[in-house]
């Protein structure tokens, strides 16, 4: 009754509508795994207790336990450089260079933008070395955790060389596309609404310098000096150390950057002569393992960062309360820890109860009569699923293969067709409470989490209304226009739309 139905998405609606609710993570989560272990053991009491352990909770650790280990690290290495006076420094700097509120947001959207190899290195390090650009421009921690959120995964979605990147051309090869999973991403790329127009709508806000919904409410308390930051006490204490530099904060950054990127080649095979992937960039990051090269990066950084600091200041902080930062690290990232592996367990009750299946057969079933709107409900689709699975991955990692049965082979509908299906996913996931990717953007900018997803949803949904016009808008002109015209076309649309409505939605909140 309750496999390869519409139940399959009940665990998952509730905890997050309970999340919002009460505005209580933990206890949301848990119930949604609960609930999702009692549909699946047809409420068998023991039994439910049995698969909520075994294939929830100890599952979900077990299977992420390098990206927890990358996270207690990336922890440890965010307390040395506060320790160092490194983000004081850098915060200073940044007061004196940035001298409006439009340039730190912007300056946070660029970052984002550069750092496209991953997205949850991308939420942690934005995070960390954006977050007292903001504070001293008062930007609540709200909104600097939308920017993070907002420029992660889209960013990675529309980089050819980044683990998404490997992982859609890893789903898509072998499909009778009559093109390379490579290939096939990166045509894909111009349609892919979602990701596009939401940096566009970071920008235009930024510029406008205005917010709306939940958002505003937020940047209002920041300008009253509320930031809205989590155990803000405890992060003071370690960022007035005399001396600091911005070298302190840049250096471990850089390495980071760098040895992250290094681990992510090496599990790839890049180094390795006898690997197919020798030398091969595409070829390495897209039989990476994320989930091993990040923290294999992460060891080294965290080790020349220890060095770097004990030598850097050896009279001013013993070296044993630099190694400490090991401890802080892992307190630090308590919460995303907890939240992700309750999170986790609700997509392994979700995925077991079928919905995927569901939902791919929906999917089906509206090919059949819909054709000329496939892309925008494709889109929609996506969007569902990722959001109520909290996993964009496995939202196209289960829509692709139906997307390429669906239209011939080489077609331009094709191409908009998997555009939509990424552009789907992005958004899910981008609004998705149970989502990696949304629960790492708060740990990054160190606020709440339901706070979190609140304020970035009136955000998400106007852009989210916006891709859907511009799906329906390619899907009719693809007849009558070239492939490349008809993506500029729809692109263009698109950006007027963003553009007119924030002017609009801005006159509409000045009036009250």
């Amino acid at each position: 009754m309750f496999v390869n139905s519409f139940w399959a998405l009940v665990p998952p609606v509730f905890a997050i509508g309970l999340a919002l609710i009460t505005k209580e993570v933990y206890s949301s989560l848990f119930l949604g795994v609960l609930l999702g272990a009692l549909f699946l053991t047809g409420f068998s009491p023991v039994a439910a207790l049995d698969t909520m352990l075994n294939k929830g909770f100890i599952a979900a650790i077990a299977d992420n336990a390098g990206i927890f280990l990358f996270l207690v690290l990336l922890g440890a290495i965010v307390a040395i450089v506060n320790m160092t006076g490194g983000s004081e420094a850098f915060g200073e700097l940044a007061k004196k260079k940035i001298k409006t509120k439009q340039g730190a947001n912007l300056s946070t959207f660029l970052l984002g933008v550069l750092i496209f190899i991953d997205d949850y290195f991308n939420c942690l390090t934005v995070g960390s070395v954006m977050s007292p650009v903001t504070d001293k421009h008062k930007i609540s921690r709200l909104k600097l955790a939308y920017i993070i959120d907002a420029t992660a995964a889209p960013v990675c979605m529309i980089a050819p060389i980044s683990s998404w990147a490997a992982a859609v051309s890893s789903t898509a090869k072998d499909l009778g596309t009559g093109m390379s999973g490579i290939e096939l991403f990166i045509k894909a790329i111009p349609f892919n609404f979602y990701s596009l127009l939401t940096l566009v709508f970071i920008v235009f806000l930024s510029l406008l310098n205005f917010d709306y919904g939940k958002m505003k409410q937020f940047e209002d308390k920041a300008l009253k000096g509320d930031l809205g930051v989590l155990d803000a006490q405890a992060g003071e204490k370690d960022t007035k150390m005399p001396g600091g530099r911005v070298m302190d904060l840049v250096f471990p950054i850089v390495v980071l950057m760098f040895f992250c990127t290094m681990g992510l080649l090496y599990v790839g095979g890049f180094f390795d002569v006898k690997s197919p992937n020798y030398m091969s960039l595409v070829g390495a990051f897209g039989d990476t393992d994320a989930f091993v090269g990040l923290p294999w990066g992460a060891t080294i950084s965290i080790i020349v960062t220890i060095i770097y600091a004990c030598g850097r200041f050896s009279k001013s902080i013993p070296a044993p309360n630099i190694i400490g930062c090991l401890q802080k690290g892992f307190a630090q990232m308590t919460t995303p820890i907890i939240i992700l592996t309750f999170a986790i367990s609700l997509k392994s009750m979700t995925t077991a109860l079928g919905a995927r299946e569901f939902i791919g057969a929906l999917m089906a079933g509206a090919a059949n009569s819909l054709y000329s709107m496939l892309p925008a409900v494709i889109f929609l689709v996506a969007c569902l699923l990722a959001f109520a699975t909290g996993t964009s991955w496995g939202t196209f990692g289960i829509l692709i293969p139906i997307v390429t049965a669906i239209f011939p082979a080489g077609s331009e509908l094709l191409i908009i067709g998997i555009s939509a299906c990424l552009a789907g996913a992005v958004c899910g996931d981008h609004i998705s409470p149970i989502s990696d990717t949304t629960i790492m953007a708060s740990a990054g900018a160190r606020c709440s989490h339901v706070d979190h997803v609140a304020t970035q949803l009136p955000y998400a949904f106007t852009v989210a209304a916006i891709s859907f016009v511009c799906f329906v808008i390619a899907g009719i002109t693809q007849n009558f226009l070239p492939f490349g015209m008809n993506a500029v076309v729809c692109l263009a649309i698109g950006v007027l739309i963003t553009a007119f409505t924030l002017v609009a939605i801005k006159k509409k909140t000045a009036q009250h």
